[in-house]
């Protein structure tokens, strides 16, 4: 990503709307697909642990990540946060996670393959891989840009990456549906203009409340019903 949305991203991490919604989406999964006993997950490319945090109420939560600045952000959170990075390293021993989350890292790597395997490597036998990743080639615009992305998914586009890198896709499904009109509208608006930067700007208190208990909603859906369109793309994989 530009280093000028670095800082950016350690401010909006924990207080935009996208981010608290996309967490609310992925709690409500994983609690659906974990067992109830405590597992070891890992978090690659972690950021500044937003997520992190939030994994710890289901066992051991270690998050791998490459840039200092948000790892800095991450362990003064007092979370267990390493250096790493993909493909290669994962900061663990290999077969040390039952739960690996590539959470919209997968796009901003040229070694998509090479990544992918070092996940499977991380993961026990049988263990359990969750990756989200931005929907549609055709949504790109400057906010990709600005972010350091390689490419954006389809559900098949992602499944067939999965399966190449040696992953059992157990499920897909698109989300933040219910917004994705308005989203699809600016990004296109934005790429006709040849408008630069990010668009994760926050919104008012009020509209940013708004937005994500929106797409917080999904959380009742997405663990049971696969969305057949959305600005993201889900998939859980097994090894």
């Amino acid at each position: 990503m530009q280093a000028s949305y670095v800082a950016v991203h350690v401010e909006e991490d924990r207080l935009h709307w996208w981010f608290r919604g996309r967490l609310a989406v992925l709690l409500a999964v994983l609690r659906r697909e974990l067992p109830p006993h405590p597992v070891r997950l890992l978090e690659l490319g972690c950021g500044t642990g937003n997520v992190l945090g939030a994994l710890q109420a289901f066992g051991e939560a270690v998050g791998m990540e490459p840039n200092a600045e948000l790892r800095a952000v991450a362990q003064a959170a007092g979370l267990d946060v390493r250096v790493g990075k993909l493909p290669g390293e994962t900061g663990v021993e290999p077969g040390w996670a039952d739960v690996v989350l590539l959470l919209d890292v997968l796009e901003h790597l040229d070694d998509e393959h090479g990544s992918l395997r070092t996940a499977y490597g991380a993961l026990r036998p049988g263990g359990m891989l969750v990756v989200t990743v931005p929907a549609y080639p055709w949504l790109w615009s400057g906010h990709d840009e600005a972010l350091g992305h390689r490419r954006r998914y389809t559900a098949r586009s992602l499944s067939r990456a999965l399966h190449g890198a040696g992953f059992a896709v157990a499920g897909t499904s698109y989300f933040n549906a219910l917004l994705f009109p308005a989203i699809a509208l600016v990004r296109t608006l934005h790429r006709l203009g040849g408008a630069p930067g990010h668009d994760l700007r926050r919104p008012s208190d009020a509209v940013n409340r708004l937005l994500e208990r929106v797409l917080a909603l999904e959380g009742h859906v997405v663990p049971r019903v696969r969305l057949p369109f959305g600005a993201s793309v889900l998939a859980i994989a097994r090894r």
